[in-house]
């Protein structure tokens, strides 16, 4: 069985950058499985795809190399169960704003003693390249787990939920923490509440993440000290790349871009 060599490098406090899929598009997701991102994160959160497409997304990632993530709608047993069982590497789980609300994505990733995932999926050992007997033995080792900080809420419970055992990341959503908060995500006043949850993290042993709206910003919170950064999303780098293109091709400067992290689904 294949091991996560993105949870590798964040316990041995690496950082790892990767990007978001919010277009729905396996060949999209095949393209940028050999781009260079050491993940790609599914996003059923934001967008209409359908579990059937996920499936095929994960399936050609992972069968290309690559280590595919999903972050799923909402935090449930449900969510997780179908994410994993079609072979996912790990879970992005969404607006996570409690200590109990921490503890139920543990248990919902993990397979008894350890939690409440139920045996099931005929994809989840193949994508592991892998049998069901040992995928189920190792599972509960090598399946990633990133819980969500966007709101104000968790900012109050931060250093709690950063201490809650099982937990192998604490990823900041610029967008929807801005909005709890009644600021944009890209204002200065947001630094100290992001600078909040890395400290609480720091703190906790656990690492840092963060969505940046590009690669410049991916590495200005690399350097900050966040350790699960993505950078942009298939959809801002397509948009990005148009707008540039359409401008070369029509001997005119390229239209306005979109605000930090403009296109970021968060």
């Amino acid at each position: 069985m294949r091991v996560n060599p993105v949870l590798q490098r964040l316990r041995a406090g690496r950082p790892s950058v990767g990007t978001w899929l919010s277009l729905g598009s396996p060949t999209a997701a095949e393209l940028l499985v050999t781009s260079g991102f050491e993940w790609l994160t599914v996003d059923l959160e934001h967008t209409p795809m359908s579990w059937e497409t996920v499936a095929h997304m994960v399936g050609l990632i992972a069968h290309r190399g690559g280590v595919p993530l999903v972050r799923i709608p909402s935090n449930t047993v449900e969510n997780a169960k179908r994410a994993l069982d079609l072979g996912a590497s790990g879970l992005v789980v969404p607006m996570v704003n409690s200590v109990a609300e921490a503890e139920a994505a543990v248990a919902a990733v993990r397979y008894p003693p350890a939690g409440v995932r139920s045996v099931g999926g005929i994809l989840r050992a193949a994508r592991w390249d892998t049998d069901p007997v040992t995928y189920q033995a190792r599972a509960n080792r090598e399946i990633l787990l990133v819980i969500q900080a966007e709101h104000r809420l968790h900012l109050e419970h931060a250093r709690e939920i950063a201490g809650v055992p099982g937990i192998d990341a604490v990823f900041i959503g610029p967008h929807d923490m801005g909005a709890s908060l009644g600021l944009r995500p890209d204002s200065p006043e947001m630094e100290p509440h992001f600078a909040a949850v890395l400290a609480a993290c720091r703190e906790a042993g656990v690492p840092a993440g963060i969505h940046a709206p590009d690669a410049e910003w991916a590495r200005r919170r690399v350097a900050q000290g966040f350790r699960f950064v993505a950078a942009g999303t298939d959809a801002s780098m397509l948009d990005r790349l148009a707008r540039s293109e359409a401008a070369l091709a029509q001997g005119t400067e390229a239209g306005a871009a979109p605000a930090a992290g403009g296109a970021v689904l968060e």
